[in-house]
């Protein structure tokens, strides 16, 4: 009886807190975006030479990259021409046609909000307009680096917001500029906002639908970086996407996951992961997550802190971090953490 009474006021506790009576803003509940990009269905009704094109829902990353090693020039040019939204969506496709077809993509979209996303100068890896939209963008030489990190996000991210210039080195693109700088040229970092992410901090944030939606979609582009060679990557998970990181861990093959300002990873510990990467975790002593309940009961909560000893994380030096979002501001702790384990430096 003592443990139920308990269970229940820590459940009441996390429900005042979704409430908004503990740092939570009220949030709006997010229809997720998921599934193959827009356009499969031309694309499975066409062939090459006699052969059906690989079915983005279905085909391995890996499966992806032997068919496009199969084509000519000439052929792989007019899968771009005619299917943009597919090709700069499928994981395993060459990175190079992948950012020509997206350039494609957004400048058929004619909207003035995705246009900035569409200059010669980016690197757009996937961009799917649906709903608020979703777009993972390379900071980087992608196909020549030594190290690679991906960017995962929590809330208010999507497609136009990823850079939105709200703070330095605060929404994704920032984040990733910020971790680039310091480690360094022979790593490219991702800004990687491929899920729907909630909206401000309410019951979206509170359970874990939205980040299971997204953990099999973080799990599948991380297995087309491996299809086109480039190495295993770094997680870096803030907020609910330590969440989406937490649910996805053991079926990457990142050398790395560092969870900071996280609400939990929908696990006891680190072990619980089932990862074979090497598990971080940092908070900052003005960071408002620290005032979220780390329980998880009826669906409501992410579980234990990642941040605690118990959890059996590596702890990330983050003192000096103002904040929620401050984890990669110039000059923090956090950051130069951030960037040895970003560039291999740390065994």
């Amino acid at each position: 009886m003592r443990r139920f009474g308990r269970t229940m006021a820590t459940a009441a506790l996390a429900v005042a807190v979704v409430g908004g009576t503990a740092g939570w803003a009220s949030g709006d509940s997010q229809r997720v975006v998921t599934g193959p990009p827009p356009g499969t269905a031309a694309w499975r009704a066409e062939t090459v030479s006699g052969r059906a094109l690989p079915d983005p829902a279905t085909a391995t990353p890996h499966e992806v990259t032997r068919f496009f090693a199969g084509l000519d020039e000439a052929a792989r040019r007019e899968l771009v021409r005619s299917h943009p939204l597919v090709v700069g969506n499928l994981d395993g496709a060459p990175l190079p046609l992948r950012y020509e077809a997206n350039r494609l993509a957004i400048a058929a979209t004619g909207e003035a909000r995705h246009a900035p996303l569409g200059a010669p100068d980016r690197q757009i890896l996937a961009f799917d307009p649906r709903g608020r939209g979703q777009i993972a963008e390379v900071f980087g030489d992608l196909e020549h680096a030594a190290h690679v990190s991906v960017i995962v996000p929590g809330s208010d991210n999507d497609a136009t917001r990823h850079d939105a210039r709200r703070e330095p080195a605060g929404g994704p693109a920032g984040m990733a500029r910020a971790l680039r700088a310091a480690a360094g040229d022979s790593t490219a970092v991702i800004a990687w906002v491929g899920y729907t992410t909630p909206v401000g901090v309410g019951l979206d944030a509170a359970d874990g639908r939205l980040a299971e939606a997204g953990a099999p979609r973080l799990a599948r582009f991380t297995a087309g970086l491996d299809a086109v060679g480039a190495p295993d990557p770094v997680l870096f998970c803030h907020s609910y996407g330590s969440v989406v990181c937490g649910l996805a861990a053991q079926h990457t093959d990142a050398t790395d996951i560092v969870a900071f300002g996280s609400p939990g990873m929908r696990a006891d510990t680190a072990a619980a992961l089932r990862t074979g990467a090497r598990v971080w975790a940092a908070r900052g002593p003005s960071d408002w997550i620290a005032d979220v309940p780390n329980v998880e009961f009826a669906g409501v909560g992410h579980g234990s802190d990642p941040a605690s000893a118990a959890f059996g994380a590596r702890r990330v030096p983050a003192a000096d971090v103002r904040g929620h979002t401050g984890y990669f501001a110039a000059g923090s702790q956090s950051l130069a953490a951030f960037a040895a384990i970003a560039a291999g430096e740390v065994r």
